[in-house]
């Protein structure tokens, strides 16, 4: 028997950190938890990695500015206003330094008490996980702990003046064996179902993908019947000390 799913300690929560490989990689559930965070009052910044410009037919410098633009969409919907896109190339996004710098960056810009990371597993939900959903999971565990240790990438304090920040949990989302759960309601699910409707031209180029409508409130209803809600969203929890705590800026 798996143990029981704990409601996640978020209630001191001020800010709050995404970080994932592509547009629309937050919006498949983990919006509903974005969605209830902002309504809350706590900052929700998003970071992607990539643009997205190679998960389409038409060429890349065509596809990075819509993709960015219906990311932009989506963030709206759930009331994120701070969306941060890199420069890694779609399809090519390699763990190592580079990545793990350009993330520890991001996490002592925005100092949030929580990030959120993707699935890094070679298999997840039921196939192969893709190769960027793996190197950005991977790549942003170990930039949260690179973030907070003052003697690794000693040049963004040095050169950038940012100071080592220490995030009090790592939240991974989608995985198969969840810890915590969060409770959402009905406009929280409503605005997820929004935010990957927004992904209106790279879900018209994705055959046979069900709509939006179809399965995300199914989605969180599985969440809920797991977690003992109506609906809820899912994740594996990482305490990395001070989990529930409010960081002093």
């Amino acid at each position: 028997m798996p143990d029981p799913l704990k409601p996640l300690p978020d209630d001191g929560w001020s800010r709050v950190l995404c970080v994932v490989a592509h547009p629309d990689d937050m919006e498949y559930g983990t919006s509903a938890a974005v969605a209830t965070w902002t309504r809350r009052g706590v900052e929700v910044v998003y970071l992607l990695l990539t643009v997205g410009e190679a998960g389409m037919a038409e060429p890349p410098e065509v596809i990075a500015p819509l993709r960015a633009k219906e990311q932009r969409r989506a963030c709206e919907t759930v009331g994120v206003s701070d969306l941060r896109i890199l420069d890694h190339r779609d399809g090519m996004l390699e763990y190592g330094l580079a990545l793990r710098r350009d993330i520890a960056r991001v996490v002592r810009q925005v100092r949030p008490d929580a990030v959120i990371g993707g699935v890094f597993d070679v298999e997840a939900w039921g196939m192969l996980n893709q190769a960027d959903h793996r190197a950005a999971g991977l790549a942003t565990v170990d930039a949260v702990r690179d973030a907070d240790n003052p003697w690794v990438f000693r040049e963004l304090a040095e050169e950038e003046g940012l100071a080592p920040w220490h995030a009090t949990a790592l939240l991974i989302s989608g995985h198969e064996t969840p810890t915590h759960g969060l409770a959402v309601d009905e406009e929280a699910v409503q605005a997820s179902v929004a935010s990957l409707r927004s992904h209106e031209a790279y879900l018209a180029h994705v055959t046979g993908h069900p709509a939006p409508e179809e399965f995300i409130p199914a989605m969180l209803r599985q969440g809920g019947e797991a977690f003992g809600s109506d609906h809820a969203v899912l994740f594996r929890v990482h305490d990395l000390g001070g989990i529930g705590g409010q960081n002093e800026d």
